[in-house]
C-alpha cells in the first residue's frame, strides 16, 4: 500500500509517499515559495538521491501537480502510474473536540474544519488549501485527515478529579529542596574564598 502525506503550509508544501505498514518511505520533499515563484526538492532514499528544481506554483494545486510529475518522472519517480497512490493523508494542526482520531474526508468533515480555523488561524487555512489542491488534481483518491492536536480535547473527569498522592508530592519536595541547596563550600559557615573576600578582611 502507498500512502501520500501531506503537510500543507502557507507557502510550503512537505510530502511523503510511504508504506504504512513497512515505514518504508519512498520518496519525500518540499515544495518552497508557493505563490511566489517555486522550488521543488524531492529526495529518494532508496537511491540517496536529491533532486531540486524551479518550478513555478502560483498555487497549492501547481505544487501537488508538481510533486505528482516528480513521483512519476522516469528518471528520479518511484510510481509508474498515479493509480498506485491508494489514499492521501492531510495533516491538520488543529481539530478541535470534533475529531476523536482520523478520518476519512467528506463535505461534513471539510465544514468542521473551516469552523475550527479560530483555533488555529495561521495554519488550518493553509491545511485546508492543501486537501482542495489534492482532490482537485487527484480526484476519486481517498483523503484522510490526521490532526496534530487530537490531545486538545478535554481530559476525562477521573483524570481532571484525581489528585496526586501525598507520598509522590513529598518526594518531589524533597528532591527539589536538595537541588536547590547550598553546596558546603559555600554555606555561610565555610570561610570565603580570597576572591570573594573584601581587602579589609584579607590578611
Amino acid at each position: 500500500m502507498k500512502v501520500l502525506v501531506i503537510n500543507a503550509g502557507s507557502s510550503s508544501l512537505k510530502y511523503q509517499l510511504m508504506d504504512p505498514a513497512t515505514r518504508e518511505v519512498f520518496a519525500k520533499g518540499l515544495c518552497e515559495r508557493i505563490g511566489i515563484d517555486g522550488r521543488l526538492t524531492h529526495k529518494v532514499p532508496a537511491k540517496d538521491a536529491k533532486y531540486e528544481f524551479e518550478i513555478p506554483m502560483p498555487t497549492h494545486s501547481e505544487a501537488i501537480q508538481a510533486v505528482l510529475d516528480a513521483l512519476l518522472d522516469a528518471g528520479h519517480g518511484v510510481i509508474k502510474s498515479a493509480s498506485e497512490i491508494d489514499a492521501v493523508g492531510h495533516r491538520v494542526v488543529h481539530g478541535g473536540e470534533k475529531f476523536a482520531s482520523s478520518v476519512r474526508i467528506t463535505d461534513e468533515v471539510m465544514a468542521a474544519l473551516e469552523e475550527c480555523i479560530p483555533l488555529a488561524p495561521l495554519h488550518n487555512p493553509a491545511n485546508i488549501t492543501g486537501i482542495k489542491a489534492c482532490e482537485k488534481v487527484m480526484p476519486g483518491v481517498p483523503m484522510v485527515v490526521c490532526s496534530t492536536l487530537l490531545s486538545t480535547r478535554p481530559c476525562p473527569p477521573r483524570a481532571i478529579s484525581t489528585p496526586c498522592p501525598m507520598s509522590s508530592m513529598s518526594r518531589t519536595r524533597s528532591a527539589a529542596t536538595a537541588s536547590t541547596a547550598l553546596p558546603t563550600s559555600m554555606s555561610p559557615a565555610a570561610p570565603l574564598p580570597c576572591w570573594a573576600r573584601s581587602p579589609r578582611s584579607s590578611s
